[in-house]
């Protein structure tokens, strides 16, 4: 049976009243109140819960999407078109089936006397936590429109420097992966032929090519266990990963890796500065901010420090002195922090500390890629040829026995 979302006024004291009932259709509705000895206001079918890319076929809604519709929200909002006819245009126009049914849960929470925010946060997948903060913000202090636009560039920029990780750990992966794949077909169907061809002469092999053979032999006998052994290890990782312990201990890890920990590195100093900076200038307590940005943070050693900091923050101290403790904040960072907060101008400069570690971020990937490619190729040419070079060696004794 559908569910019905209905608005009802108490007869015996006046008051409105909201509430759900499982019944086959609107007039049992109205037969449910009256029994209950209540009037009907409204009634509508209660949406239907949406699954964010919780199963298959479920299409997540991806930031850009995100970003769209939040610029298109504020420039309605700018506009002059009430809150609802505004949800409404954006549920019809928008391409992400997803994104258009969340849309239209939002319209009927808003119509329901919900806030805006609150309807937001009922979906987290779509909406984050600091999406819903800001708009809070901006509804309390009627620039929604203002706070919106704030919202989309922060999400623009942010997604940015997202794509610039990614994009500087796919090409080492890639090439990576060509390896594994170049090194186990030589192993298992070429090497195998040149065994044979050892084997019906009856000498005595070179060291490298016996090692060469050994492992040959080792892949080709015990593939399953080798497949095995890389799953399991993934697995426990995985599990470890998921401890605080153990994601404590990989993130500081990977902060500590070179060249790839500098990236990691100032990512998340640009990620810290520009959504505290965010929050901030959008009206959101500095408590509330540092709360949000720890949990948005994706590395637990930098998650550490901000609670940290907030916790400095709640015992009247300031931001600056926990972070250095950290040791996870270059000494620039903490400086320019240290002055915003003597000067009250602490969200433009942390605006200005992630406009230049956006710039850095762009460096390093820059450099990772060129530094990559040759190390990768050298090794890659190494490894594959010292495995030709070691089935070479026997038939170069062979030549001089001949000759």
């Amino acid at each position: 049976m559908p569910l019905f979302e209905y608005t009802a006024r108490n007869a015996a004291n006046g008051q409105i009243q909201k509430g759900q009932v499982e019944v086959k259709s609107r007039e049992e509705v109205s037969a449910y109140l009256r029994k209950n000895r209540m009037m009907l206001v409204s009634v509508r079918e209660a949406p239907k819960k949406i699954s964010l890319g919780g199963g298959l076929g479920k299409a997540r809604v991806k930031t850009r999407d995100i970003v769209i519709f939040t610029r298109q929200f504020a420039t309605m909002i700018n506009a002059g078109l009430p809150l609802v006819q505004s949800l409404t245009i954006l549920a019809e126009q928008t391409e992400n089936k997803t994104l258009q049914e969340v849309t239209k849960a939002v319209v009927h929470d808003v119509e329901s006397g919900n806030t805006l925010a609150d309807a937001f946060a009922k979906h987290p997948k779509a909406f984050s936590g600091l999406y819903v903060n800001m708009v809070a913000a901006g509804e309390a202090g009627g620039i929604l429109d203002t706070i919106l636009i704030r919202l989309a560039t922060f999400l623009e920029k942010s997604d940015a420097l997202i794509r610039k990780v990614k994009g500087a750990m796919i090409y080492p992966a890639v090439i990576f992966s060509v390896a594994i794949i170049a090194i186990a077909v030589l192993l298992i169907f070429v090497i195998p032929t040149f065994q044979s061809m050892f084997a019906s002469v009856s000498m005595e092999l070179p060291l490298p090519t016996r090692v060469v053979i050994g492992m040959s032999q080792l892949l080709i006998g015990f593939w399953w266990a080798f497949i095995g052994a890389i799953g399991g290890l993934v697995f426990m990782l995985k599990r470890y990963y998921a401890t605080t312990r153990g994601q404590r201990h990989i993130d500081g890890l990977l902060l500590k890796a070179p060249v790839l920990g500098d990236i990691l590195r100032k990512s998340a100093v640009s990620r810290f500065t520009r959504t505290l900076g965010t929050l901030i200038s959008s009206g959101v307590s500095i408590l509330d901010g540092l709360e949000i940005t720890a949990k948005t943070a994706g590395n637990m050693v930098i998650h550490d420090a901000v609670m940290e900091s907030r916790q400095s923050i709640a015992g009247g101290e300031t931001i600056s002195a926990p972070l250095a403790k950290s040791k996870v904040f270059p000494p620039m960072v903490i400086s320019m922090i240290a002055v915003g907060e003597q000067t009250g101008g602490l969200d433009e400069m942390l605006t200005k500390i992630a406009d230049f570690y956006d710039e850095e971020v762009d460096v390093a990937v820059s450099s990772l890629l060129s530094l990559m490619e040759p190390v990768m190729i050298v090794v890659l040419g190494v490894i594959v040829g010292g495995m030709v070079v070691a089935m070479y060696l026997p038939i170069f004794d062979m030549m001089n026995a001949v000759q």
